[in-house]
């Protein structure tokens, strides 16, 4: 019960890190005016170089493995800083890193990892389908995003399913989503700057 708590408590800890972490970036943004055009964040994100695209590759992995923001977000920044088509890979390639990795960490601490990290009613309402054909209802939120995907990969680590066939389901399943995200948020954030 004491690791539970501990663990619940990092995990508390990490979220709360990332939250204040997220304040102070757009605080800085704000302060040094990269909010107030697409093309002065772009300017700013691309003089890091490789490093700007590297940072949010691993942001986007971090979003997935301990939820910070809603990751439509994410996909949305990733095509505002660096293009529909660039900001699709960064966005792919942050997301189905972070995915194996929450799959793994499942994997190795099971089910009090869930119980730490996600509500009650989450858990209970997904539990059913660990008892159903799992891989094949788990393939298909992966596919459609209309499930919260970042609890399914951790729920997917404590079912029998092996590291090769999630791996799989999260490279083939992923990219339509997340073009979905990215480019359909893209067009509507668009489309609402037009109208200011």
């Amino acid at each position: 019960m004491e690791n539970r708590v501990n663990t619940k408590l990092l995990l508390n800890l990490c979220t709360a890190a990332g939250l204040v972490g997220c304040a102070l970036l757009v605080f800085y943004g704000w302060r040094h005016q990269l909010f107030t055009s697409q093309e002065a964040l772009q300017a700013y994100i691309t003089g890091f170089g490789a490093l700007g695209a590297l940072v949010f590759v691993v942001f986007q992995a971090v979003q997935v493995i301990i939820p910070i923001l809603p990751g439509g977000l994410g996909c949305l920044g990733g095509v505002l800083l660096f293009g529909p088509w660039r900001g699709f890979v960064y966005n792919y390639a942050g997301i189905c890193a972070g995915s194996i990795a929450a799959f793994l960490l499942a994997k190795l601490y099971g089910r009090p990892l869930l119980a730490a990290m996600f509500k009650p009613g989450t858990i209970a309402k997904y539990e059913a389908w660990t008892s159903r054909r799992f891989d094949v209802l788990f393939a298909a939120a992966i596919f459609l995003p209309v499930a919260p995907d970042d609890f399914l990969c951790y729920l997917a680590g404590t079912t029998p399913m092996r590291l090769g066939r999630f791996t799989a389901i999260i490279l083939l399943g992923k990219p339509a989503a997340i073009a979905l995200y990215s480019l359909g948020l893209n067009m509507v954030f668009q489309h609402a700057a037009a109208l200011l």
